[in-house]
Parts: structure tokens; sequence; C-alpha cells
């Protein structure tokens, strides 16, 4: 098993096409990390969540490329996908109906991230935003949606 305690944090980041198979692309990627980074009791969570962020850009925005950070700590995982759409901050405040077949993705990244947020990017005229998530080796208790 790799040890990450006495290590330095380890950043890892991809740039790919805003379509449909970046989703599976980046939950192997995550995927892969934690197996390596000795992280696999995070790895079900993590792709369920990559998952949902990077769905949600290619749903609601029309960009060509997003990006993905995923940070590696010695007790800790920090994914962050961004796109550059100056438009719209997500949204957990409507719920879905019964049968509707999107609207969910935050809600579970609320419900099962330790620590998420958005935050945008380019000060006062925002050219793209960042939504991100947390999970830790022993859970902390949800702190909900922050901005950082």
């Amino acid at each position: 098993m790799y040890e990450l305690h006495d290590e330095p944090d380890r950043r890892y980041t991809m740039r790919a096409p805003n379509i449909p198979e970046t989703a599976k692309v980046a939950r192997e990627m995550v995927s892969g990390l934690l197996s390596a980074t000795g992280h696999p009791s995070l790895i079900d969570t993590a792709r369920l969540l990559v998952s949902e962020l990077v769905s949600n850009v290619h749903l609601h925005t029309k960009v060509p490329l997003l990006m993905l950070e995923a940070t590696v700590r010695a007790d800790q995982l920090h994914v962050s996908v961004r796109d550059e759409d100056p438009s719209g901050m997500p949204n957990t405040t409507t719920r879905p109906t019964p049968h509707a077949e999107h609207g969910r993705g935050l809600l579970l990244v609320q419900a099962y991230a330790d620590a998420w947020g958005t935050v945008w990017h380019g000060g006062l005229h925002p050219r793209g935003k960042s939504v991100w998530f947390e999970l830790a080796d022993q859970p902390r208790a949800r702190s909900g949606s922050s901005n950082a």
C-alpha cells in the first residue's frame, strides 16, 4: 500500500472535450489515482460525484473544454471541475419532480461529499466557474455547501 503521510499533495489535471464520453474518462482517471495512492475506500463515491460534476458541464454549458483537477492528500481527495461558462451557478434549492430525468446530480454531491462548493473565476466579470468536492478517508461531519 502506498503511504502519503509524509509526502506532499499529489495534484493531477485533465483537460478534456465537453462530450458525453468525458464523464467515463474522468471516473476512470480518479478511480486509478485513488487505487494507486492507497485510497480504495473512496473510489465508489468519488466515481459517482466526478460523473455528476462532469455530466453537469456537458448538460448545462456549451463550452468546448472542461478541466478536472484532483488533489490526493494523505487522508483526503479534493476534486474540482471547471468550465469557462460565466453563466449560472449550480442550484441545489430546486427539487426535481419524481419522474424528472435530470436535476439530482448536485443533490448527490451535497449528500455524499464531506465538503463541496462553487467558485467563480475572473473577478467582477466572471469568465468561468468550478464546482468542487472533498472526500476523506475518515469522514468528517457534512459541511454542506460553502464557497472557497
